[in-house]
């Protein structure tokens, strides 16, 4: 990296600041119109994908948009979504794009109570639902939603109570609707919705309080469709497997790119599929959260014997050609030759274990530890990162082929300007940035100024060229309680990288010393243990053996050994069970829950700091 480059400014705007003003709605009705009989969704049927086109989720969704108004629901009335990806997902939503109704997304993992707060905060009157599972919480909470008068069913069983409708009754009922209405009629009703106009409120995943509804407009979401699209090229010989939650913004806004663009988007059988959908789909483009990367790498450096030894080997030979490559010099002969080899006996696995075809992926939600991005590009498979929030619409800035750095998140995207704030804050001034918060006047005026610039909360800089580095989340400071402050992420994001570890979270706000809670990889470990002559009944057990916290110490503090002294935890804990989305440790995104943790291990951390505690001690939750 340059000097220039390494220097710091305080703000940066797109050098392509102006962008069209339109909807969803138009941009949807354009795409299908263009691209008539094309394949544009895909729904698997054992291991195959039967193609849906432009022209057939048009008429599904003019069924959809027919059926919302029968069923009494107005323009800006509200209709929440709550089902894994699929076909429907999507047609529901266009329906109610087309038809003026305001979606509200909810993740298909929350509990009955969560749904409940925030149907009857978006006073939703209708909600499309999945499956029997998703369908037996609403009918759980239902008398505690007085606003909620119909439900729908995608996979309906084949009783139904009262104001309960299957997938096809539905369409049913919109067919009814819309006899005799003219495609016309529906283009031009669907057309005059406004840009300003709301068209989804999507509830923050949040890690403390109740749940804030974010108003995003049309000209929200198109105007980052279209900025995005500027920045990623994406055509009708692309593909993608879609299996982030929709009901997160980062999926969803893709998903309207790459539907619009003419790349086929195919949904994965489940989250727990998605290594086998990759093999069978094979995308050209993808997206996820660095969870998916980070658990690629694990498996691949987990390996031992005669194949660990070239899978490191080839690990260290890609790093080299990497940073070579991406300082724009030419790798030399016997690197490039290093590099084939390496690419022969490992990297081209590695690339079919992902498709074999894939162009790039895009990473957003959480930071990407740069040296598993390193790692990937060496071997030929591109993670271009990128950042955003909720609130806006979600992409700020992205990498690009062009315009790569790792360790960054891009540039701006078009229309979009970055400043960072007196204590480091990143703010967001640009179309993509929400109208509001639902019903909360106040905590929109405390994160977005009059003049339009929004407070994200991250800490980041950017550099003379414009790329922005996130340091961490603001509110994830840690003060010790010697006044140093530690930023966490970095420090977590370097353990991710270790073939020994799965997850880790520091702790130690306003405490005298940091500690690190660790999640091994018990994959790899299990297989250390085995080859150790190590027995054990259960995980609790494995972590106890003195080999094995030796181990991990070693392991872990030989990741930090170059950071400053109060940043280097005194204390390792090894934790024998995964934070997840069900357990309320991570948000459906990924991201570590920090204050859930925290509470929610409070006596074991409190121990760590206790008088008898030793030194330097490794203890087992």
């Amino acid at each position: 990296m340059t000097e220039a480059a390494m220097s710091a400014t305080r703000e940066y705007a797109a050098t392509e600041a102006e962008l069209p003003v339109g909807t969803l709605a138009r941009l949807f009705l354009e795409t299908v119109e263009r691209l008539g009989d094309r394949p544009a969704l895909a729904s698997a049927e054992g291991e195959v994908w039967r193609p849906i086109s432009y022209r057939e989720v048009f008429r599904r969704a003019k069924l959809v948009a027919g059926a919302l108004r029968a069923s009494g629901l107005e323009p800006g009335d509200r209709a929440a979504i709550i089902s894994e990806n699929r076909p429907e997902w999507a047609l529901a939503d266009y329906g109610c794009i087309g038809s003026g109704v305001v979606d509200v997304p909810v993740y298909s993992t929350l509990t009955a109570p969560q749904i409940r707060y925030i149907l009857n905060d978006a006073e939703a009157r209708l909600a499309f639902v999945s499956s029997q599972e998703q369908l037996d919480k609403l009918l759980e909470i239902r008398d505690a939603c007085p606003s909620l008068e119909t439900i729908v069913v995608f996979d309906a069983p084949g009783t139904l109570p009262e104001g309960v409708l299957g997938w096809d009754a539905f369409l049913a009922r919109g067919e009814n609707a819309m006899e005799g209405v003219p495609d016309e009629t529906f283009r031009r009703d669907a057309a005059a919705i406004g840009p300003d106009e709301v068209v989804t409120i999507l509830y923050t995943s949040g890690t403390t309080g109740d749940p804030k509804g974010v108003m995003l407009t049309h000209g929200n979401l198109y105007s980052n469709v279209i900025a995005s699209s500027r920045i990623l090229a994406v055509g009708t010989d692309d593909s993608t497997l879609s299996f982030l939650p929709l009901s997160h913004v980062f999926q969803r806004m893709v998903d309207y790119l790459l539907f619009s663009s003419g790349c086929t988007i195919a949904y994965a059988r489940s989250l727990e599929q998605v290594a086998e959908d990759l093999v069978l789909v094979k995308p050209t483009i993808v997206v996820s959260v660095p969870r998916l990367y980070e658990k690629v790498y694990a498996k691949v450096m987990e390996s031992g014997g005669v194949k660990g030894v070239l899978v490191r080997w080839a690990e260290g030979v890609g790093a080299q050609w990497t940073d070579v490559t991406l300082e724009g010099r030419k790798p030399g002969p016997l690197l490039a030759a290093r590099h084939a080899l390496a690419d022969r006996i490992v990297f081209r696995k590695i690339r079919e274990r992902v498709g074999g075809r894939l162009r790039f992926f895009v990473s957003g939600g959480a930071p990407l530890a740069p040296d598993i991005n390193r790692f990937f590009y060496g071997a030929g498979i591109t993670i271009l990162e990128g950042y955003g929030l909720t609130e806006t619409s979600p992409v700020t800035n992205v990498n690009s082929p062009e315009h790569f750095r790792i360790g960054t998140v891009g540039k701006p995207v078009p229309g979009t300007e970055i400043r960072i704030a007196e204590d480091g804050e990143i703010l967001v001034r640009g179309p993509q940035v929400m109208k509001g918060y639902y019903k909360r006047p106040e905590a929109t005026a405390e994160v977005l100024t009059e003049d339009g610039w929004f407070h994200t909360g991250d800490i980041g800089e950017i550099d003379r060229d414009g790329y922005l580095r996130i340091t961490d989340r603001k509110k994830d400071i840690i003060v010790t309680a010697g006044g140093k402050n530690v930023a966490p992420q970095p420090i977590e994001g370097r353990l991710k990288s270790n073939r020994w570890v799965d997850q880790a979270v520091l702790v130690g706000d306003r405490r005298k010393f940091l500690s690190l809670l660790v999640v091994p990889d018990f994959a790899a470990l299990a297989a250390w243990a085995s080859e150790q002559g190590i027995e054990s009944p259960d995980r609790a057990t494995l972590l106890r053996h003195p080999k094995v916290k030796g181990l991990m110490e070693q392991e872990v503090l030989g990741e930090l050994q170059d950071l400053a002294r109060f940043e280097v935890p005194k204390k390792i804990v090894l934790i024998d069970r995964e934070f997840t989305i069900e357990d309320g440790s991570l948000t459906p995104t990924q991201k570590v829950k920090r204050r859930v943790v925290e509470e929610r291990h409070k006596d074991l951390i409190d121990s760590l700091y206790s008088d008898e505690a030793a030194e330097q001690t490794m203890f087992v939750a």
